[in-house]
């Protein structure tokens, strides 16, 4: 089993950014010296309500010069809300300041102030994802391409910079509802599973996957991910009672935003904290978390786990004395799967 970390690089209004930013080189100092494989973090733009964060690209780039060997990975980047020449030529270069260890993460996105910033229109969300997609990945591999649409005019064009692996990193997509998930299968090399469904969610999803992959003639990835919101304390009464009032923040959050619409029907946020971690979200000691964690591997075929145990708000130390359980206790029986 790989064990990733998920950097939560959202911060709440009143939060100093250089501090926020001066905290996440100690979380990554830490991940790296205590042998972690990887680190994500994701993207949102016109953050509402009491959030704020730094853009992904910057922000990743920088915690590259913190992360050693471990993969680094974008977890997501909204591709259909940017120009495909944009995206192709970013990620060829993080994949060179990576020396050729990243991930290109991709997902559609759900938040319509998004959207209109950026005039994807309704209807056409879908279409401009999967036409930025290939147009990125035509762009690192064809010498040269003509193409116009309304997403940008291409006239024999080459893309000189390239990324170091070949044909280019592997693609993982984030997907939430079933028909995401197929597509997931048909036009990824991963799907990067979320941490928002319930475990009986993914494992009906995984099904769909696999027969989707089928269909397109495709093997299953030899690298299955998953995103899962842990928390490690000395029980799980502890756990959430440290973690819950961030942890239930952001879900509140993911509420007002709409995530759940995103969702399958019966993923609805409007729980209370108590009935949303049920099947959901990992918490208690490292034997308890071990054993929550148990059907991800034994039934969805998970081999590399993405922890995101910090939320907007949770001081450093909470988050430090939950990365230490892990990197201590929990991840050595993780290494044993």
């Amino acid at each position: 089993m790989k064990v990733g970390l998920f950097v939560t690089n959202q911060q709440h209004l009143e939060t100093d950014m250089v501090g926020a930013l001066e905290e996440h080189y100690v979380m990554i100092r830490h991940i790296r010296d205590n042998g972690w494989d990887s680190l994500f973090s994701g993207q949102h733009y016109l953050n509402e309500g009491n959030n704020k964060q730094l853009q992904l690209v910057p922000f990743l780039a920088r915690l590259m010069a913190e992360a050693g060997e471990m993969t680094v990975g974008l977890g997501i980047l909204l591709i259909n809300l940017h120009n495909p020449v944009y995206v192709a030529e970013t990620v060829a270069s993080l994949d060179v300041i990576a020396r050729g260890n990243f991930v290109f993460g991709v997902g559609l996105g759900y938040r319509k102030a998004e959207f209109d910033a950026f005039q994807v229109p309704k209807g056409k969300r879908v279409a401009r994802f999967e036409e930025c997609l290939n147009l990125v990945k035509r762009l690192w591999t064809e010498d040269e391409i003509t193409y116009e649409s309304e997403v940008c005019k291409l006239d024999g064009v080459t893309m000189n910079i390239r990324p170091v692996q070949k044909p280019h990193p592997p693609i993982w997509i984030a997907a939430n509802n079933d028909a995401a998930v197929e597509r997931a299968a048909r036009l990824g090399d991963a799907w990067f599973v979320s941490p928002h469904s319930t475990t009986a969610t993914n494992l009906r999803q995984m099904a769909l996957y696999k027969a989707e992959r089928e269909r397109a003639g495709k093997p299953m990835p030899e690298e299955m991910p998953i995103i899962k919101e842990v928390f490690c304390a000395k029980d799980r009464r502890t756990a959430i009672e440290m973690a819950g009032p961030y942890l239930g923040g952001k879900y509140k959050d993911y509420f007002k935003w709409g995530q759940d619409q995103a969702m399958p029907d019966d993923e609805s946020f409007d729980q209370s904290f108590g009935d949303l971690l049920k099947d959901r979200f990992v918490l208690g000691s490292p034997e308890e978390c071990y054993e929550q964690l148990r059907p991800y591997w034994e039934r969805l075929g998970v081999n590399h786990l993405v922890i995101r145990t910090h939320w907007a708000g949770m001081p450093l130390s909470t988050g430090l004395h939950s990365m230490r359980l892990i990197s201590n206790e929990l991840m050595p029986a993780l290494r044993k799967v």
